[in-house]
C-alpha cells in the first residue's frame, strides 16, 4: 500500500506542479503549489507524530517538494495578482524582497535537511525545526488567513 503511494505521489506529483504552471491565472497557480506544499509537510508531520511509519523515501521526496517549490512559487505574484480568491497579504508586494528571502531560506533549509529526511526519524526531527520555521514566519507576515 506504502509502496503503490509512493508511486502515485512521484507520479502525480511532477503532472500537478507542470499542470500548475501552465495555468495562466498566478493566483491558482500558486494555489496549486501550496496545495503540494502542504501535502509533503503534512506526510513529514504525521511521520514526526508518529501517526504514520517513518518511511525514508517518502520523507525524502516530500522533502525535495519542500526544497523545489520555493523558486518557482516566488514568481508567482505579479502586480495585479493581489484580488480574488487569495490568502496573500499585500504585504507581499510591499516587501517583495523580504518575501523572497524567506522563501529562499525554506528553501536552503529543505536542501539542508533532505540528506536527514531520508537518514532516519531522529534525523528528520533534527532537520525539519528549521524548514518549518521558515513556513510559519512567511504565513505570519505574508498570509491573510480567510474566514
Amino acid at each position: 500500500m506504502l509502496k503503490t503511494c509512493m508511486r502515485g505521489l512521484a507520479f502525480a506529483l511532477p503532472l500537478v506542479m507542470a499542470s500548475g504552471l501552465a495555468v495562466a491565472d498566478p493566483v491558482e497557480t500558486r494555489q496549486n503549489m501550496m496545495k503540494q506544499v502542504g501535502a509533503a509537510t503534512g506526510t513529514l508531520g504525521k511521520m514526526l507524530k508518529g501517526e504514520t511509519e517513518y518511511n525514508a523515501d517518502l520523507a525524502a521526496m516530500a522533502m525535495r517538494v519542500l526544497f523545489t517549490t520555493p523558486s518557482g512559487f516566488i514568481t508567482q505574484f505579479p502586480e495585479g495578482s493581489t484580488t480574488g480568491d487569495t490568502e496573500a497579504a499585500p504585504k507581499i508586494w510591499e516587501d517583495k524582497a523580504g518575501f523572497d528571502k524567506i522563501a529562499m531560506d525554506m528553501q536552503a533549509a529543505a536542501l539542508a535537511a533532505l540528506p536527514a529526511a531520508g537518514g532516519g526519524l531522529e534525523q528528520l526531527k533534527g532537520a525539519f525545526g528549521s524548514v518549518a520555521q521558515n513556513c510559519k514566519a512567511c504565513h505570519e507576515t505574508y498570509r491573510v488567513k480567510k474566514d
